[in-house]
């Protein structure tokens, strides 16, 4: 077995110990995985675009406040989204599972590898938090239906109609027109006037003008 971080030349032995069909092995089993699981993700994504009864039997009542009856246009795109969450999450497993089999099978030490990979990470985490921060607000937004495309919501920014979300960006058209494109992670308190029973303040009436003719001065 040799190092990713030695820089010596690889012998006819090390050559002849390498695992070449657990490789090809590995590989097969890896893009199986990938297919089987890209086939039930889009399955389940289906069913719930198209408002499926199969999550509210007894067994998945534990998911109903996700996945409760709503508009098609809402449905598909938090179908879609949930769906383009799982298919990330499946495939970045999948793909690393499969390197560290094949580099395994090809007798190369991956200790190193996987210390150097576990700094950057640390290291991209610190520098990226704000974005992890959006995409895990991004997430528990869509997961928890606090408001979806259509809906009429308040935030500290702006008041107005969702037009388009997804798991960093929340795009958001005011009242005036304009269009307001908020960060998850910054959307720290949101009312959405269209899930409750919302009651606009009454506009106060119009002064009235005065009819009565005016009293001239020495009257």
């Amino acid at each position: 077995m040799y190092s990713m971080t030695t820089a010596d030349p690889i012998t006819l032995s090390e050559i002849s110990t390498v695992n070449f069909p657990g490789v090809l092995i590995s590989i097969g089993v890896g893009v199986a995985v990938w297919l089987v699981a890209s086939f039930v993700i889009s399955g389940i994504t289906k069913r719930v675009a198209q408002g499926s009864t199969f999550f509210k039997k007894r067994h998945f009542r534990w998911v109903t406040p996700a996945l409760r009856a709503l508009d098609h246009e809402r449905r598909v795109q938090r179908a879609n989204t949930i769906g383009a969450l799982l298919r990330s999450v499946v495939g970045v497993l999948v793909a690393a599972l499969t390197i560290m089999y094949v580099l395994k099978n090809l007798n190369v030490d991956i200790a190193p590898l996987l210390t150097s990979v576990g700094i950057l990470g640390i290291a991209i985490g610190f520098g990226a938090q704000q974005l992890i921060r959006d995409f895990l607000a991004g997430i528990f937004i869509t997961l928890e239906d606090q408001y979806g495309i259509g809906d009429v919501i308040e935030t500290s920014e702006v008041v107005g109609v969702v037009e388009s979300m997804n798991l960093r960006i929340t795009r958001v058209r005011a009242e005036d027109g304009a269009i307001w494109y908020l960060r998850n992670g910054e959307i720290l308190r949101v009312g959405n006037r269209s899930q409750g029973t919302y009651i606009p303040p009454e506009e106060p009436p119009a002064d009235e003008p005065d009819t009565a003719p005016q009293q001239q001065a020495g009257e």
